[in-house]
């Protein structure tokens, strides 16, 4: 089995190659990155074996590139996009999310490829305090949201030939070879540790779904051999407050401080409802949203001597 992983030199891309390494099923990892994010932990750290990890360096909207990667592998993750939740970065989400992914779209519809999991996003939803589930409606109020929803939709055009799986994630977190800070949560735990202090814009009564780097790559992994039906997800584990996560921060973290700008604001929601066929595909054993947060900072300690 060949696979190809676009975006896979990433944080959640390096370890989803560290897992597939490992199943015997799948001869190559083919890894579609721009490195535009100058992280190379997957060639560096991710002790990959010699052979199996092929790199190609270039662009989504770079069709040939992409016809010529795709004609001949099985499965296709696609990752790649520019998930900062910017409305100054409209373009990018356009470029990437948007028109990246129907380049991507029509390369595998000339193609024999049989599975297609696409990272979608719960920003699909739009601000709303329910607890989504895939079947909800999605109103998309962001740049970020929009593009994504588009991406949904060129690949649900691939849904009547080949296997698909569009995936609605929320926030991950964890330690990872390719860990970046993107994230709240990753933020919060490295200045939490690192800073000593942590910065929290808002009221902190804002939402979001949270699930670990862990959870998530063994997830997608186990997607190649389980008959999970194809269709949207939402890949999400712990819908928490920012006012949860500093509770959290502070018993792991008692001396940390807090500093709270535009504290009167109450800023969006952004939540889906796990589901539970998805998370069933996780075997390894379960730890609390507790646990994995000192999981994280066991790391974190250990990176620091």
């Amino acid at each position: 089995m060949k696979v190809l992983i676009t975006g896979g030199a990433g944080y959640i891309g390096t370890e989803l190659c560290i897992k597939l390494d490992k199943n015997p099923k799948v001869k190559e990892i083919i890894v579609f990155d721009n490195l535009s994010r100058g992280n190379y932990n997957l060639f560096l750290h991710s002790q990959i074996k010699p052979g199996k990890l092929k790199f190609v360096k270039a662009e989504l909207l770079d069709s040939r590139s992409l016809d010529k990667v795709v004609k001949d592998v099985d499965v296709v993750y696609h990752l790649a996009a520019e998930n900062t939740d910017d409305e100054k970065l409209h373009h990018l989400h356009e470029q990437i999310n948007n028109w990246g992914t129907a380049e991507l779209t029509y390369a595998i519809e000339e193609s024999n490829v049989k599975q297609v999991v696409y990272l979608s996003s719960v920003a699909v939803y739009g601000n709303t305090k329910d607890e989504n589930n895939s079947k909800s409606i999605v109103e998309p109020n962001t740049s970020l949201g929009n593009s994504k929803r588009r991406g949904e939709q060129h690949i649900e055009r691939l849904g009547g030939k080949i296997k698909t799986h569009i995936l609605r994630l929320g926030e991950v977190f964890g330690y990872g070879a390719s860990l970046n800070m993107d994230g709240i949560l990753n933020g919060y735990m490295f200045d939490s540790h690192f800073v000593g202090r942590i910065s929290v814009q808002g009221n902190g009564k804002q939402k979001q779904s949270f699930i670990s780097l862990h959870k998530t790559t063994e997830i997608l992994s186990n997607l190649l051999d389980h008959e999970l039906a194809g269709g949207i997800y939402n890949l999400v584990d712990e819908n928490k407050s920012v006012l949860d996560l500093i509770d959290i921060l502070k018993d792991l973290n008692p001396d940390m401080e807090m500093v709270f700008t535009n504290n009167h604001l109450e800023l969006p929601n952004q939540v889906g409802k796990a589901d539970d066929d998805l998370l069933a595909l996780y075997t390894s054993p379960e730890l609390s949203f507790e646990e994995e947060l000192k999981d994280f900072k066991t790391h974190l300690q250990l990176s620091s001597l």
